[in-house]
């Protein structure tokens, strides 16, 4: 089984994704479960994750119908206001979903210090006894303060997107090497194999050009805290779906197949509560 553990959807329009500028224009239309499913048949992608690009709830509850009316899109990563006063009230109306898997905030679009406020983590606090998963949106010159920000919610299920961004294309391998790995020591954070192409270069990037990064987040988590993900479709202004997962795959080669069936499937199954031996939607937290 293959679970694409991180992709988006959308409705496109110029007022609410401003972030694709002319280099992207690619992503300038909509994109549909029915366009996922085309994708993920072509790669044999089984089950997938939805995952927030509109920092509203309108769009979280629109993922949620999506995913409630797909029978490949097994969970939802969300938005909500975490810092709100009444975020619990919130929480509390989100959780009648069980498709909601875990909340998201775009941290790398915030200043610096974003995760050390104290109103953050009150909301963070809100999250620990709900099985809901913490997803960090960062650049790699952020990861010591996802650090500070890990320490303070040890019982925190907490998942590092596109590990933490490194400037791929750069040359930054070393700046991100020793934070990406201390985080990597905190056993409530796994990571997404995912968005790496978008930080190479669009058209230059070759598999070996980010085999160090795979490595490294490899060793650093192990396959037990390492899922696979498509990032798509902002993937498109890079790499095809297929060619993504055929870049994992190669990658995989080496590895035992339980190894790999972790990185592909094992963790995000476990880590967002997806059953990997039913069809079945109604697994709850």
């Amino acid at each position: 089984m293959r679970i694409d553990a991180h992709h988006h959807l959308w409705n496109y329009t110029p007022q609410d994704y401003g972030w694709i500028d002319d280099r992207m224009k690619v992503l300038r239309r909509d994109f549909t479960p029915a366009d996922l499913a085309i994708e993920m048949a072509s790669a044999c992608v089984d089950a997938s994750i939805a995952v927030q690009a509109r920092q509203t709830l309108e769009e979280t509850y629109w993922l949620l119908d999506l995913a409630e009316a797909s029978p490949i899109i097994r969970g939802v990563t969300g938005w909500a206001p975490i810092a709100d006063d009444n975020f619990a009230a919130t929480l509390d109306q989100l959780r009648q979903k069980p498709l909601l898997k875990g909340l998201r905030h775009v941290v790398q679009a915030e200043p610096d210090g974003f995760l050390d406020a104290p109103a953050v983590n009150r909301g963070i606090t809100a999250l620990r006894d709900t099985g809901l998963v913490y997803e960090i949106l960062i650049f790699a010159r952020q990861l010591p303060e996802a650090i500070r920000f890990v320490d303070r919610h040890p019982d925190q299920i907490f998942v590092l997107d596109h590990i933490a961004k490194p400037d791929i294309a750069g040359d930054s391998f070393a700046a991100w090497d020793a934070p990406f790995r201390e985080l990597a020591r905190r056993d409530n954070v796994s990571c997404k194999l995912s968005g790496m192409v978008t930080e190479a270069d669009w058209q230059a990037w070759t598999p070996a050009s980010l085999t160090p990064y795979f490595e490294t987040a490899l060793e650093a988590f192990g396959p037990s805290r390492l899922m696979a993900g498509s990032d798509w479709p902002v993937i498109n202004v890079a790499c095809s779906y297929v060619r993504w997962w055929q870049t994992i795959s190669e990658w995989l080669v080496p590895l035992s197949p339980t190894d790999r069936q972790a990185i592909e499937a094992g963790t995000a199954a476990r880590i967002y509560k997806i059953p990997l031996d039913s069809a079945s939607k109604k697994e709850t937290r």
